[in-house]
């Protein structure tokens, strides 16, 4: 048994609290989404992260967020809400994003998490697949050419990394040397399809050599363990080694979206993975190696509790956006001329 206070990696007893503490607010806030979809006041899609809450709360908890415009920046996916809450999101504004409330990010236009905050540091997704590790190649190379010490992270499943888009995003940003980490969420599926069906490799860590790069394999849903291989990952972007690939090995334990019956899904293998539920199993280890006692644990996941409940009550008091307000950001006063190639007649003089 590890002494009180000693070190896991360099995680005191206050960090290894947090991790567990932010995990368990991922799977509290997206099973309170769940009620409320179930209730009929969520619209749109609902993606949750069962199962793989471990592996973004770690990765994020080893990059310097900030709330001032300088820190590390985070492209963000639908199941990477814990990267999400380590960079300073909330349980209240989530509600907000997914109920479309008029006090949201995207103020009531988006209900997901396409939302933008860049004094955070939040890169919010497209929805094409593969397309953020472009956008993050170009935000990356920046910090490069400002000779700023920060790094991007970005996140994405299986099924992007068969993309053209996250091909050619990696090549530009392994050209490059961008400090950018690649997050692949290894869930074993894209959508309904397995992994092995669109790809012989047999861990996405060996399609960094293709592009020049560091690759790196780790266990998913063990946050420590996470922690450990993206803050040595972070260490080499600062360093000016480049763009970094690390695979996250996870399953996916619900269907793609709530929408999804997972009918394809073999019911046996999906026992196997309940059995490693990185929430439980790290809960575990604190108890066993002497980081916290179940009073501990307890009580956080009280906390966590109550303060989830009381942010999706209060974002359900919060109101809708007005009509009109679908205009707002959308048109402008300003009359831009159009460009020369679309004049009659064309016109390169401007």
């Amino acid at each position: 048994m590890a002494a009180a206070g000693a070190l896991v990696a360099d995680l005191g007893r206050s960090d290894l609290h947090a991790l567990y503490r932010t995990m368990v607010m991922v799977r509290t806030s997206e099973e309170r989404l769940e009620i409320l979809q179930k209730q009929g006041h969520l619209h749109g899609g609902l993606y949750r992260s069962l199962g793989q809450e471990a592996g973004p709360v770690g990765a994020a908890y080893a990059l310097r967020p900030s709330a001032d415009g300088k820190g590390d920046v985070l492209a963000m996916t639908v199941r990477a809400t814990g990267a999400c809450f380590v960079f300073g999101f909330t349980p209240l504004e989530l509600f907000r994003q997914y109920l479309g409330r008029a006090t949201g990010l995207t103020r009531g236009k988006e209900a997901n998490l396409h939302c933008v905050d860049y004094a955070r540091g939040f890169i919010g997704p497209n929805s094409p697949l593969g397309t953020m590790v472009q956008v993050m190649a170009g935000v990356t190379l920046a910090f490069r050419m400002r000779g700023e010490d920060r790094v991007g992270i970005s996140f994405y499943g299986d099924g992007a990394t068969s993309t053209g888009a996250w091909h050619e995003g990696i090549t530009f940003a392994s050209g490059q040397r961008c400090p950018l980490i690649v997050m692949v969420e290894a869930n074993q599926w894209a959508f309904s399809t397995r992994t092995e069906r669109f790809t012989r490799v047999k861990s996405f860590a060996d399609k960094g050599i293709g592009y020049g790069i560091s690759g790196e394999s780790v266990d998913g849903n063990d946050p420590v363990a996470v922690y450990e291989v993206v803050a040595r990952a972070a260490g080499r972007a600062r360093a000016g080694e480049g763009t970094q690939l690390i695979e996250l090995r996870t399953f996916r334990r619900l269907g793609h979206a709530q929408h999804d019956a997972m009918e394809y899904m073999d019911k046996a293998e999906l026992a196997e993975w309940e059995a490693k539920d990185p929430i439980v199993r790290f809960r575990q280890r604190l108890l066993d190696e002497g980081w916290s006692d179940a009073g501990e644990l307890d009580a956080i996941d009280r906390e966590v509790y109550d303060r989830v409940a009381a942010d999706a009550e209060q974002a359900m008091a919060e109101p809708l956006p007005a009509p009109a307000a679908a205009l707002d950001g959308v048109y402008t006063d300003h009359v831009q001329r159009a460009p020369w190639t679309r004049r009659t007649p064309v016109d390169p003089r401007g």
